[in-house]
Formats: structure tokens, C-alpha cells, sequence
């Protein structure tokens, strides 16, 4: 288990954020956490990269003790934010170099980890140019090479693809894709866009309401929170299953007893956005 998350609260101002928060990731894992705005996901990501104090509850990552191992936990954190994390009057090569060193990398092992996570985000041709002329897309290839700098087992990554062309996009979710898979590291990923979420995480959490309301395998999540339809001969019935099967069970029997006759039963999957929707009811948050 890399986090592992009990009864944490947060509150601004006697607003209450995060109210006896419980929340395990395992070890490995591309982790998606979803929640509108407002729900909590910045807080809760802040505290576990010691950017804010919590008030209460217990945190461990990687079996280290939150308050006692600090330099630690942040050995092997990275939180690479939705806001560009560089200087953009320096080259690419000048900002990898200068956040390296904060990271007391020297002489050939600094130039090693400079060229590898150039070569992971495909910055070569871009490595001597200023950064403040790069696209979109490349300025979010920058700030997760900046990221990979101290060989991280946890990666945050905050909204990752904001504002960038398709193509970027797509490179970017690859780039994660194979961290997660040849390093082994954690991802613990938050996003609006939930087409990016079903196709990278495996597990995912959704924070409403100060707590986690849902926590799941995404195809498991995916499923039980999908639709059935009962098609008769003059109509047809749709039972969502977002509460179990109970409502699909209780519909069967009333047909039943009626003496309806079923033409057909077909299970639909909801998107993954149909789903977020439908278990944070789809209010608008400000």
C-alpha cells in the first residue's frame, strides 16, 4: 500500500474541506481522483505533499509516519501541477539543470537524469531553446520532465493536458501510461477530462461532499453503475444499477406477477462521465 489515509480533516475558516477522510492506494496503481469543484481534490493532494497542514487524522506513504519522515516522503514525491513549474527565460537544458541540483544531483549523475527524462518526454530538440517560446503541449512535457527529476514512486499529477492540442495530449497519456508500467510508479491522477481517466487509471475515487463517496476498480466501478433495459412488447424499462441490482431484481419480479412478457434484457455500461454524474448529481459547483 503507498498511501494509506485515516479519518483526515481539513477546514478553512470553521468551513469544514475534508471530514474524516479515508482513502488507501495501492502500491503501483494509476489511481484516478475525481470530484467537482470545490469537492476537496487540491486540499487533499496539497497535504499529502506537506504544501498544507491537515488538522486531524492519520497519514502514512510508503510506510512512512507523515510528521516524523517528512524529508522522506518528499524524497520520493513528485506533485507536478496544473501550473507551469519553471522559469520561463531559461533554456529547457537551464531548468532541468537548476531543479536537479536542488535536488542534489552533481556533475555526470545530473547530466544522466537531465538526458533521461529529456528522452522520456521527447524534449531533445527543444532542450536548448527558451522555454517561454515552447507550445502548449510542450511546456506540459517540460513540467513533467521537471517532475521525474528525483526518480519519484509517487507522481501527483494535477490536470496534466490542460489546454493542449490533441496530439500532445495523447503523447502525454502515453508518457504516463509507460512510467506507471516500466518504473512501477505510483500515479495518483486528477482530471475533468474523464475520457483520460477511464482510459489511464485502474482504480478510481470520487471526493464530494468532504469525503470519498466511492472508491473502486474501475471496471467494477464502471459496472455497477450501469444501466439494464427491459424491453417488452409495448414498451421497455431502463434500471440503473448505481444502488445494486436490488431495483433490477424487484422490476423482474413485479413483471412477473404482471405476466408482462420480456422481448429482450440488455445491459448497457455507462461512460465513466454518466456515471461521475449520476453519483455527485449533477449539480453545478462553484
Amino acid at each position: 500500500m503507498s498511501i494509506k489515509i485515516n479519518n483526515l480533516n481539513k477546514s478553512y475558516s470553521n468551513t469544514k474541506i475534508l471530514e474524516d477522510l479515508n482513502l488507501h492506494i495501492n502500491t503501483g496503481s494509476v489511481f484516478g481522483l475525481l470530484g467537482p469543484n470545490g469537492a476537496g481534490k487540491t486540499t487533499l493532494v496539497s497535504i499529502l505533499n506537506h504544501l498544507i497542514s491537515k488538522d486531524s487524522g492519520k497519514i502514512e506513504i510508503y510506510g512512512y509516519n507523515f510528521e516524523k519522515n517528512k524529508k522522506d516522503i518528499q524524497r520520493i514525491s513528485s506533485y507536478i501541477p496544473q501550473t507551469y513549474s519553471f522559469y520561463p527565460n531559461l533554456t529547457a537544458y537551464e531548468n532541468l539543470e537548476f531543479f536537479a541540483a536542488l535536488y542534489g544531483l552533481r556533475g555526470k549523475e545530473l547530466k544522466q537524469k537531465i538526458d533521461y527524462c529529456s528522452e522520456i518526454t521527447s524534449l531533445e530538440k527543444f532542450i536548448n531553446k527558451k522555454a517561454h517560446t515552447f507550445s502548449g503541449g510542450v511546456k506540459r512535457r517540460l513540467n513533467i520532465a521537471i517532475g521525474l527529476l528525483n526518480s519519484p514512486k509517487i507522481i501527483y499529477l494535477d490536470e496534466p493536458t490542460v489546454g493542449i492540442d490533441p496530439q500532445s495530449r495523447k503523447y502525454i497519456l502515453e508518457v504516463i501510461k509507460n512510467l506507471n508500467k516500466e518504473e512501477d510508479t505510483t500515479i495518483i491522477y486528477t482530471s475533468h477530462y474523464m475520457e483520460e481517466v477511464e482510459y489511464l487509471c485502474d482504480e478510481i475515487a470520487i471526493l464530494d461532499n468532504k469525503n470519498i463517496i466511492i472508491q473502486e476498480k474501475k471496471d467494477i466501478l464502471i459496472k455497477n453503475n450501469s444501466t439494464i433495459n427491459i424491453q417488452l412488447e409495448d414498451s421497455s424499462i431502463n434500471v440503473d444499477t448505481s444502488l445494486g441490482y436490488e431495483e433490477f431484481l424487484k422490476t423482474m419480479s413485479e413483471l412477473h406477477t404482471q405476466n408482462k412478457k420480456i422481448l429482450n434484457i440488455d445491459f448497457k455500461s455507462k461512460k465513466l462521465e454518466e456515471m461521475f454524474l449520476s453519483l455527485t448529481k449533477g449539480k453545478l459547483r462553484d
